[in-house]
């Protein structure tokens, strides 16, 4: 019998490790998976390139390329996510994923981070928060940077609200510009515990991106 998801299964699943995926967009089955090496980034000392620090901050300015928006559109990050190109035929993201993490979205417990380009979403990506622990699950980018702004703008939050995980499961070339590193499992559940104890706020209510970002850039962790 196939389990479905709920956001209670997906967050205790969170808690011990796991995640979901899905062999296919077409398939109806999700696994759960728990990597050996675990992939992860520093939220204070992400790596961020003269250039793209240069982009972040431009980014900021009045004439912005692109428009920084949380949640306001989760489902289509999804999708936009999910969809098959040319360079990936195949993605593991299935509708009863998308279903269900639209409902722990709707619980407050995920998030996507958004990069609007007047009325047209161009970028971002979506993920988990729970405590102080963001389990990071997928980035897309139809314009220049995009993704890559949203992460810069995912680090700043998480940075001011004071998460101490961001987890991103495991490790590809995308990431690896931003010094991303592997850690065991154990090692990973040992830092979690941690994390999950912490009382967070991702929303941040009141803060403006322009100053979140500022902010990030000029007092964290000097990691590039």
């Amino acid at each position: 019998m196939q389990l479905v998801l709920t956001p209670e299964l997906l967050i205790e699943a969170y808690k011990q490790g796991l995640f979901p995926m899905a062999y296919s967009a077409d398939s109806p089955y999700v696994h759960w998976i728990c990597p050996e090496e675990r992939g992860q980034l520093s939220i204070g000392g992400l790596h961020i390139s003269k250039s793209m620090k240069k982009a972040v901050l431009k980014n900021t300015k009045r004439n912005n390329s692109c428009n920084i928006r949380i949640n306001t559109a989760f489902e289509e990050v999804m999708r936009k996510c999910a969809a098959k190109k040319d360079d990936r035929p195949e993605t593991w993201i299935n509708e009863p994923i998308i279903e269900a993490y639209c409902k722990l979205q709707a619980s407050g417990f995920a998030h996507s981070v958004e990069c609007w380009k007047g009325d047209k979403l161009v970028g971002g990506l979506y993920g988990v928060a729970i405590g102080g622990a963001f389990f990071g699950e997928s980035m897309f980018s139809r314009a220049r940077d995009a993704s890559k702004i949203a992460l810069v703008h995912l680090c700043a939050r998480l940075w001011k609200a004071g998460y101490e995980v961001l987890d991103t499961q495991f490790v590809n070339d995308h990431l690896k510009q931003f010094g991303v590193y592997e850690i065991s499992h154990g090692a990973y559940i040992d830092g979690l515990r941690g994390a999950l104890k912490l009382e967070t706020d991702f929303m941040l209510e009141g803060l403006s991106e322009a100053d979140l970002v500022q902010d990030y850039l000029t007092n964290r962790e000097q990691g590039d």
